[in-house]
């Protein structure tokens, strides 16, 4: 591992309560808390350790056609233009808002200030697919089956919970912040960040279905949702480990329990796959949750050009208009991810592989 990722997993080692670490082999730096990683306590809650975007993770789901369609380009293109405007990722692009579900329309979160944010912002922002490396994907399987991926988060309202809850925390170690389980203020992060986990969740079903609308006018496909696997990577739970109850953070790590059904994407240009977890107890039963950075967006933005961007994504339907603004996103910018499904054999197994046929992202 580089240096600072090395120290920085250090200093999340010998912080107060941290009972266990596992580092996931798509580990890189980010701030506070590396992304890669899986954290137990057994009393303090370290929202560092599930970072701003609480419930961020992947939805798969199958359709009943084959991918010949995406092989006209036209068709293709008509597709793609139809995705944005069905899915904004900004939330000012949409005229109308979704419903949420009627559970998190009913819930009411710790703070009137969050209340407000969650009535107004979340309103606006939920079933918005966000920028950086959020998208959807149109895929297809090893029979040329089509399925969708859509990885998105809670956007603004994860952001919003994590910042009002480290107000409130207590400082440790010189650089992190906890809260007591057990006390009133940790009671009330938890419930928050479980809003944020399932409106992140409920988000990426809205979305998916505003997107089979698009599919089922334009080519006559159903979303088969006997096939859903979802999935998310950055949050705290509570659960039992070695016969101890432990709260489990996650950062950029997928739950991989025995048996559990899970999502690995590559980059917008390469494999992704479908797991299979192992329940690993060494790795607090996780995985990887993609190929993980190797360049910083900088890095990536100072070696990728746009003519380099089309090369590396040939083959694959995207906004090539969009090319320059996606440099920081293009392949190379992101580990082999067979490198890393090799690293963490001992986590999970493989069951589906897919190709990208056509990539969607928010700028």
């Amino acid at each position: 591992m580089d240096h600072d990722v090395t120290e920085a997993i250090e200093r999340l080692r010998r912080a107060p309560d941290v009972q266990q670490i596992a580092v996931m082999p798509d580990v890189h730096l980010a701030s506070d808390v590396c992304i890669g990683i899986a954290a137990a306590t057994s009393h303090l809650i370290y929202p560092q350790a599930v970072g701003g975007d609480i419930g961020c993770g992947m939805l798969a789901v199958g359709l009943d056609v084959d991918a010949a369609p995406f092989r006209n380009p036209k068709i293709a293109g008509a597709v793609l233009a139809e995705l944005g405007r069905a899915v904004p990722a900004r939330r000012r692009n949409r005229r109308t808002t979704i419903c949420q579900p009627e559970d998190l329309e009913n819930d009411t979160l710790s703070h009137p200030s969050l209340e407000s944010f969650r009535r107004s912002e979340g309103m606006l922002e939920f079933a918005t697919l966000g920028s950086g490396n959020h998208f959807i994907e149109i895929q297809s399987d090893e029979d040329d089956r089509i399925w969708l991926m859509v990885h998105s988060g809670s956007r603004a309202l994860g952001q919003a919970v994590r910042d009002h809850h480290l107000a409130r925390a207590q400082t440790v170690g010189g650089r992190f912040r906890v809260l007591d389980a057990q006390s009133a203020e940790g009671c009330e992060y938890l419930h928050d960040a479980s809003h944020a986990r399932r409106f992140a969740d409920a988000s990426r079903r809205a979305m998916a279905t505003e997107i089979g609308e698009v599919l089922a006018g334009m080519l006559q496909a159903q979303i088969c949702w006997e096939t859903l696997i979802t999935t998310d990577h950055n949050h705290v739970s509570l659960e039992q480990h070695a016969g101890c109850d432990l709260w489990v953070h996650r950062k950029g790590a997928m739950p991989a329990r025995l048996g559990e059904s899970g999502v690995l994407p590559g980059s917008m240009g390469t494999l992704s796959f479908h797991v299979e977890g192992r329940g690993c107890e060494e790795a607090l039963c996780s995985s990887a949750h993609g190929a993980g950075r190797a360049l910083s967006r900088t890095a990536a933005r100072g070696k990728v050009t746009a003519r380099e961007l089309r090369r590396q994504m040939e083959g694959i339907w995207y906004d090539y208009r969009l090319a320059d603004k996606l440099r920081d996103e293009a392949p190379s910018a992101y580990k082999d991810i067979r490198a890393v499904l090799r690293a963490q054999k001992e986590l999970v197994k493989v069951t589906r592989t897919l190709r990208p046929v056509l990539n969607y992202k928010g700028v």
